[in-house]
């Protein structure tokens, strides 16, 4: 966290119409994200801006007067859905100092707009008395894997699996149906010997829903995984072949599903 380069900005907007189904709009309060994750296609985000793809996770800009403008653009919108975030992690390191995810929420919550949040972070935690009042939220956790040396070098900076579970645990006592686990991205050889354990804990929380996605190459994204593969000495070859085999992605969803029904939660998936 102390290496990474922090640079205060002013957006111009932050209430941004999304794409992604079920969602009317999506805040990034942050450009960049300080998890560091080898894997994120969120860096095409730098490279629209003559940003180094492979400093991802290096340099961050917080986005300072996000919840000033929400207050002035939310007056000029039709409500919908919000989801936070879509290319960054709401809850990243940053968020402790700066509070801007928080104060975005509690704009929201007053003005009684649905939200979405999908984090990695047990930070949400810190946030749990304004999302426990509020009537129109879904909130997620990220597990991607449950080995934590392999973690340290697929995701940096993002919480071991032990604390993302225990935030699965406090959102679920809080806020029941509302609280679901995103599985993914399934990373070939490593997550694949995961998914029984990860939807046995899951279910034994008693979350009932799970989304589930596939590894993305995008954005540049396999530069700094193949740096991860090497610092693991892992097997490169059967890593991209399985990756970009269409059958063995259909191999997974079987298994999921198979999953999904042996530990009763519903998947969706997304791909």
């Amino acid at each position: 966290m102390s290496n990474i380069v922090v640079r205060e900005i002013k957006a111009k907007t932050i209430l941004s119409k999304s794409r992604i189904y079920g969602v009317q709009y999506s805040i990034n309060p942050y450009i960049g994200c300080t998890h560091g994750c080898v894997y994120c296609y969120a860096r095409f985000t730098f490279i629209a801006r003559n940003i180094r793809s492979d400093l991802w996770g290096k340099i961050i800009f917080p986005k300072i007067n996000a919840p000033k403008l929400l207050l002035e653009e939310i007056k000029h919108r039709r409500k919908g859905t919000v989801l936070l975030s879509s290319v960054t992690d709401a809850y990243n390191n940053l968020e402790k100092k700066y509070n801007l995810t928080k104060r975005i929420i509690e704009i929201l919550k007053k003005r009684h707009w649905p939200i979405v949040i999908l984090t990695k972070s047990d930070l949400i935690l810190r946030d749990l008395s304004i999302l426990a009042g509020y009537d129109r939220v879904e909130a997620g956790i990220t597990i991607t894997l449950t080995d934590d040396e392999f973690l340290k070098i697929f995701e940096p900076s993002a919480p071991r699996f032990s604390d993302r579970i225990n935030a699965l645990r406090v959102l679920n006592q809080t806020l029941g149906d509302a609280t679901y686990a995103f599985v993914g991205p399934l990373l070939p050889i490593f997550g694949e010997k995961d998914l029984d354990y990860i939807f046995s804990e899951i279910s034994n929380l008693g979350i009932k829903r799970v989304l589930f996605d596939k590894l993305n190459i995008k954005a540049e994204n396999w530069i700094t995984i193949n740096r991860a593969l090497e610092t693991l000495q892992a097997n490169r070859k059967e890593f991209w072949k399985k990756t970009k085999d269409f059958s063995f992605w259909q191999k997974i969803k079987k298994k999921v599903i198979y999953l999904s029904k042996k530990y009763g939660v519903t998947v969706d998936f997304c791909y």
